[in-house]
């Protein structure tokens, strides 16, 4: 009977300090609700929690995302009857929780009606009281917690509320409030993750007018997720020595939380980190169930289905390696090492990848090595391509199963297999000069930006004006001085330049704008000459109609979906320490549909097309 194969007191004992945890227990799923997704973020991963029951207590768990489609798929139910291969018992704000990175459903208990009258876990030595509810409003089993009889000493305490169970054993720990990283938010201020960094990047300086600075970033890894971590200056000399690739690392709080810059990040997180002045790290004493990377790859053979600027994991054979040379960049005239290498996988297909900086200096490996790589780009330049981002990473002759597959064929079949290649297998657009930049190419170059500007354009629509805030500041009437006023008296408005009074002023746009490509978008800012452009009046005809709130937001709207060709400057500058990206709109032409359409039907005539293309004459 299934009420006889559960485990029962199996869920005290994986949080009990006597050892009496089972391996693989047997629980019954009693309650699953999706989590509610972070606010204002449409695109963030589903995460689901599940109530388990061993008949006499209950407890809250949460999926890996890594596992989702058990709940998805509709394989786990109410009802159901698990058992659980792989967990991490953590406390989270003083609630003891399970993550779920493995478990089977035994469908051969079908969804039977819920077992027994299971209570809230709660350990005699906590000497903090213990909340019944697991979660949430309407979650399974809320009850008035009950009072605690007796209390531990301080140390025990310490050690009972920091304990981390990889896996499936208990493991003391002196690190109070261990989180997932899944978990992280800017809302938690106390919080101990115990990662793997996986990838280390190398320390970059910037130098602009208010001086210099230095940064560097770090990936980290536990089973639930994965978060870019950055230090910077004093924090990142102090960090540097201390972050060693494939270490595992106990990191408390306090350590800023803040939303992802994604075009620095390959990774699946909307958070990421910001160590600070007193942020710990240090290394755990027990380095065993360290968390391992999880790839999602991509075949070689599969790369003509990729899009453009996708980033892709793949495992590959290595077949050739390049010499390190050095190219310069057009925009910032610096100088970078590369090496391109020669991959192929077991779809008979090989392609053309490039490391770069200390990658390429320093990779060594041996041909028909097989490579798995985390985080590159998908390129067209001569045919399809690919390029290792900065944020990314390799591992060599990795053991996963994908690698000991590709392996096994390989030494059996495919080191005597003509491979199939990329190059060329796709045609660049026109020979001539590009006219404008893509959106995509602009943030992807974000991270070799210096405080020396440089221009381009940009083809791109409007897709918002942002105006919650101040569109337009109180200038002055002087010609050419555009000095903002003070209002020092009613109809009485002081320029400090000019040392004059006015009635009025002269009110002048200060924009902020999203535009948006098919690559991508970009906020812009814009001043006078281009918000009249956006918006088809004068800034005091905006302010005035500021009153009437439905007029107002009409006009708003009215500005969007155009499209444009805009002069952008930008600069790398420096904000609270922080290196910050400025784009700043010169000028901004109205779209010449003809040419463009000219330029299009030339474009289309360079392509090679068969008899059963569209030919355009």
């Amino acid at each position: 009977m299934a009420e006889q194969a559960i485990t029962q007191g199996a869920i005290r004992g994986i949080f009990s300090q006597d050892g009496n945890s089972v391996e693989h227990p047997i629980l019954q799923c009693v309650q699953i609700r999706p989590m509610d997704p972070k606010a204002g973020d449409s695109n963030s991963v589903q995460r689901f929690r599940v109530v388990l029951s061993d008949i006499q207590n209950f407890i809250q768990t949460m999926i890996a995302t890594g596992i989702n489609d058990i709940v998805t798929s509709g394989k786990l139910k109410k009802g159901s009857i698990v058992k659980l291969l792989k967990f991490n018992a953590q406390q989270v704000k003083e609630k003891k929780i399970l993550i779920l990175m493995e478990l089977d459903v035994l469908s051969e208990y079908g969804e039977p009606d819920k077992f027994g009258q299971p209570e809230a876990l709660e350990l005699k030595e906590d000497t903090k009281q213990q909340p019944a509810a697991i979660s949430g409003n309407n979650f399974y089993g809320n009850k008035p917690a009950q009072p605690q009889q007796q209390q531990q000493q301080p140390q025990q305490q310490q050690q009972q509320q920091g304990r981390s169970l990889p896996h499936h054993q208990s493991r003391p720990s002196t690190y109070p409030n261990l989180y997932p990283i899944e978990s992280l938010s800017p809302y938690q201020h106390k919080w101990t993750i115990r990662a793997r960094c996986t990838h280390k990047g190398d320390m970059k300086t910037w130098h602009n007018t208010k001086g210099e600075g230095k940064l560097f970033s770090v990936n980290l890894l536990d089973e639930t997720g994965e978060i870019r971590g950055t230090a910077f200056n004093d924090v990142a000399e102090k960090l540097f020595s201390i972050f060693q690739e494939g270490t595992v690392y106990y990191i408390s709080a306090p350590c800023r939380v803040s939303l992802a810059k994604k075009q620095f990040s390959n990774l699946p997180n909307d958070y990421e980190l910001q160590f600070e002045r007193d942020t710990e790290v240090a290394k755990a004493e027990d380095q065993e169930n360290a968390p391992q990377i999880r790839y999602n790859f991509t075949k070689i053979g599969d790369l003509e289905s990729v899009e453009k600027d996708t980033t892709i994991d793949t495992l590959g054979v290595l077949k050739e390696v390049g010499e390190v040379s050095t190219i310069t960049s057009k925009t910032t005239n610096k100088d970078f090492n590369k090496r391109e290498l020669t991959i192929a996988d077991d779809s008979q297909t090989s392609v053309r990848l490039t490391v770069w900086g200390n990658v390429a200096q320093t990779f060594e490996a041996p041909l028909e090595s097989v490579i798995a790589f985390k985080g590159v780009k998908v390129s067209d330049f001569g045919g399809r391509s690919l390029s290792l981002l900065a944020s990314g990473s390799m591992s060599i002759e990795p053991d996963i199963d994908e690698a000991h597959k590709l392996r096994g064929w390989y030494d059996g079949v495919g080191s005597t297999v003509q491979f199939a290649t990329h190059q060329n297998s796709m045609k660049s657009g026109g020979g001539g000069k590009q006219d404008y930049k893509l959106i995509s190419q602009v943030i992807e170059e974000e991270a070799y930006m210096q405080d020396t500007p440089t221009y381009y354009n940009i083809k791109a629509s409007v897709l918002f004006v942002s105006h919650n805030s101040t569109i337009a500041y109180p200038a002055c009437q002087t010609p050419n001085c555009n000095k903002k006023v003070i209002e020092e008296n009613p109809d009485e408005w002081w320029c400090e330049k000019c040392q004059m009074k006015f009635p009025k002023p002269e009110y002048r746009y200060v924009l902020r704008v999203s535009v948006g490509d098919h690559t991508g978008s970009l906020w812009l800012s814009m001043f006078d000459d281009g918000g009249r452009t956006i918006l088809g009046m004068s800034a005091n005809e905006a302010v005035a109609m500021k009153e009437d709130e439905g007029k107002f937001s009409a006009l708003m709207q009215e500005a969007t979906c155009r499209t444009y060709i805009f002069r952008v400057r930008e600069r790398m500058e420096t904000f609270q320490d922080q290196p910050k990206a400025r784009y700043q709109v010169q000028s901004i032409n109205t779209l010449n549909f003809a040419a463009e359409a000219n330029k299009l039907a030339e474009l289309i005539k360079q392509y090679n097309v068969d008899d059963n293309s569209l030919f355009v004459q």
